[in-house]
């Protein structure tokens, strides 16, 4: 089935990772690390001329992407690395089946959580009977599509279908209010396109559709079309996409919160889009009591209304029989999920082999019930001692943020009140929930009791719905974390405004404990001086410190802070990435806003913390200052298959990672003061150049 959108407003970094081996402690004191890798270094390269081959060069001379990977770095190197801990720690809860004992209301013995990660787990691996079974699990969806009639009959299927993920068309989901944030509220959002907007309004990327096209007629005749039947379907199926993207917005367009809150009556969105029965729908769903439904883009539902009028009923049945198809090829045979991979994966990313089937079963989990298995993660792997000292960085970050606010010399003191007001409401979590999620009403049966992969997936799906309509009208839990704790990833909540880092971001290279505190925080504390950058971004500032998309800004300071914006986006939008393509500023300025103040309110905590600590000696000739920059320089190496960087720029709100090491450097003082950069050397920008934003 496909996934159901969601409406979804968190920022976060590009895929990061990290893992190592909890140490034991030893009586005598240890060195500390000293985080940076010599040996990867090109001292050949100035840093004023191309700091991240100075920084990466060898590596980059002696590293191969692995086949079963798009992209590669520091990030991709730690995930494969955490993933491997995961599965050694699931791999040994499966062999000690020693789960804790829990029990129900009536006092029944019921699966502990830990016990559903494993189940779902193996169901996922048990390859031998998903390909027992074929394509029998979806042929029940498949018949109910087959047997549509007239839009009534649609508007059936979708509301059936809405617990398991969608059909297509749209879809409704909850989440906090924008402008009451403390409050869960239902939105109205678009679903069920195969490919993301940009493939089928950009001529630049035609090839790409043609391509889609040849692997939608390839899976049709895997279910029983012939090969001319595929191919005209197919057709059908991309110009009813390709009419249904065309009117959505674009992805720019949707960064600017304001224009996707649009609440309406039901009354109101009827008449926007008088093709479906929306009291019907919403009724039909389990939503029976509601005011209001935030409709993230009006332009798309008043077209799609109508194209359900003006398309016949069977090109309608071939979109949604064509959804269902695609959403669940990874759920069924080893035969289609690996033809998925070919499209997805190897024609759209360039990866030249599928990652190992125990990678891609944990990648899954941790999609669907992440918190399950991070209670396994966390009692392994996480020492407290990382928390205490992750937290007092943050609290310097923090400092060194505030301290940058109050000496801006282009906002107003007004405005700058308020955005201290907002940075000192900001709340931080760190490593794992307080509160773990309650999956005791979740059944994910194990394959010795007879369950399957597809069958656990719909449960969770709907479980996982049926507690998305709970919370709606419901004051927001703002307990609940949106990542598990073993993903590799850090972000910012503007409802929240919260910044969020996972225990498996908290490990070397971005953060060691026992390391050289300029390297950590010219590592974890630029991670974190980027979420609290995003708060403050183009589009994070628009909420106030409570989580409400409201305006606190003076009318000058608002235009003095667009006009930097536009000058940080042609910077970037000036580079020419690969064939003619250029990296898109506009779209990745939230994330470049978060680098860089990232790395100005990081620079600022290292020398709160030198100025209570003292400095250090030089290592290996490097000054704390240059150890910070060189950190910031080797958590972004990267290699990207040029598929793979084709696909980022289209679809990526972030800046490949070779950009991300280098571009905001070119703006910070701090930067040219270190490595002596001076006019004429290719990391030089005059002064009056540099943007300066926070």
């Amino acid at each position: 089935m496909r996934t159901l959108h969601k409406v979804v407003f968190t920022s976060a970094l590009a895929s990061l990772a990290i893992a190592c081996k909890t140490e034991n402690k030893e009586a005598k004191p240890e060195a500390k690390a000293q985080g940076i890798v010599l040996a990867n270094m090109d001292p050949s390269v100035k840093p004023s001329d191309d700091f991240f081959t100075y920084v990466n060069g060898k590596w980059i001379e002696n590293t191969k992407i692995p086949a079963d990977r798009t992209s590669w770095g520091g990030f991709g190197e730690l995930v494969k690395k955490t993933d491997a801990d995961v599965l050694a720690i699931l791999e040994e809860a499966i062999e000690q089946g020693n789960f804790p004992k829990v029990k129900d209301a009536n006092g029944n013995e019921i699966d502990s959580d830990q016990q559903k990660a494993v189940n779902y787990y193996q169901t996922i691996m048990d390859t031998v009977a998903r390909n027992q079974a074929g394509i029998a699990p979806i042929e029940p969806f498949l018949k109910r599509i087959s047997e549509i009639k007239n839009l009534d009959d649609v508007q059936q299927y979708l509301i059936n279908m809405a617990p398991y993920g969608g059909g297509g068309f749209y879809g409704f989901s909850v989440f906090n209010d924008l402008k009451n944030s403390s409050i869960n509220a239902g939105y109205l959002g678009s679903d069920g396109l195969g490919l993301s907007r940009d493939y089928y309004v950009d001529a630049k990327v035609k090839e790409k559709l043609a391509k889609y096209e040849l692997f939608v007629a390839k899976i049709l005749e895997k279910f029983g079309d012939d090969t001319a039947t595929a191919q005209k379907n197919a057709a059908a199926i991309i110009s009813f996409e390709k009419s249904l993207a065309e009117p959505m917005m674009s992805k720019e367009m949707r960064r600017d919160t304001r224009k996707i809150y649009n609440p309406m009556t039901i009354a109101e969105l009827t008449n926007l889009a008088p093709a479906v029965n929306w009291d019907a729908y919403f009724k039909g769903i389990g939503v029976t009591d509601i005011d209001k439904i935030i409709v993230t883009d009006p332009g798309y539902f008043k077209a799609m209304s109508s194209l359900l009028k003006t398309r016949s009923i069977d090109d309608i049945k071939l979109l949604l029989r064509w959804n269902a198809i695609n959403g669940s090829l990874g759920l069924l045979t080893t035969d289609l999920d690996k033809a998925s991979w070919e499209f997805y994966s190897k024609e759209m990313r360039g990866a030249e082999k599928q990652r190992p089937r125990n990678e891609r079963a944990l990648n899954s989990l941790n999609r669907a019930i992440g918190e399950a298995l991070g209670k396994l993660y966390v009692e392994k792997k996480f020492p407290p001692e990382a928390k205490k000292k992750a937290r007092e960085m943050i609290d310097n970050v923090m400092l060194g943020f505030e301290k940058r606010i109050n000496q801006l010399p282009w906002m107003s003191e007004e405005t700058k009140k308020k955005a201290l007001d907002k940075l000192h409401k900001l709340t931080v979590k760190i490593a794992y929930p307080d509160k773990w999620k309650d999956y005791s009403a979740l059944q994910v049966k194990g394959t010795e009791k007879g369950g399957n992969y597809f069958d656990n997936a719909l449960q969770i799906r709907q479980w996982n719905f049926m507690k998305t309509l709970e919370k709606l009208g419901k004051e927001v839990d703002k307990t609940e974390w949106g990542m598990s704790p073993q993903t590799v990833n850090a972000y910012f909540n503007p409802v929240n405004n919260e910044i969020v880092f996972p225990a498996a971001i908290l490990q070397p290279p971005f953060y060691n404990y026992k390391a050289d505190d300029a390297v950590n925080y010219g590592g974890i504390g630029a991670v974190i001086g980027h979420e609290i950058s995003h708060s403050f971004d183009d589009s994070g500032a628009r909420f106030d410190g409570d989580g409400n998309l409201k305006n606190w800004w003076t009318e000058e300071d608002s235009e003095k802070f667009k006009v930097a914006g536009k000058r940080l986006i042609d910077q970037f939008s000036t580079i020419v990435a690969i064939d003619s393509m250029h990296l898109n500023g506009e779209y990745t300025l939230g994330e470049n806003i978060g680098d860089l103040g990232g790395v100005q309110a990081a620079y600022e905590g290292l020398q709160i913390f030198l100025a209570k600590n003292g400095r250090p000696e030089n290592i290996d000739g490097f000054t704390p200052e240059q150890r910070f920059f060189l950190s910031w320089g080797t958590i972004w190496r990267t290699k990207m298959r040029d598929e793979a960087l084709k696909n980022r720029i289209m679809t990526d709100t972030h800046a490949p990672g070779m950009y991300r090491a280098y571009m905001p450097l070119k703006n910070v003082d701090a930067f040219y003061e270190a490595f002596d950069v001076k006019e004429g050397d290719n990391m030089y920008l005059k002064p009056e150049d540099r943007v300066r934003i926070w």
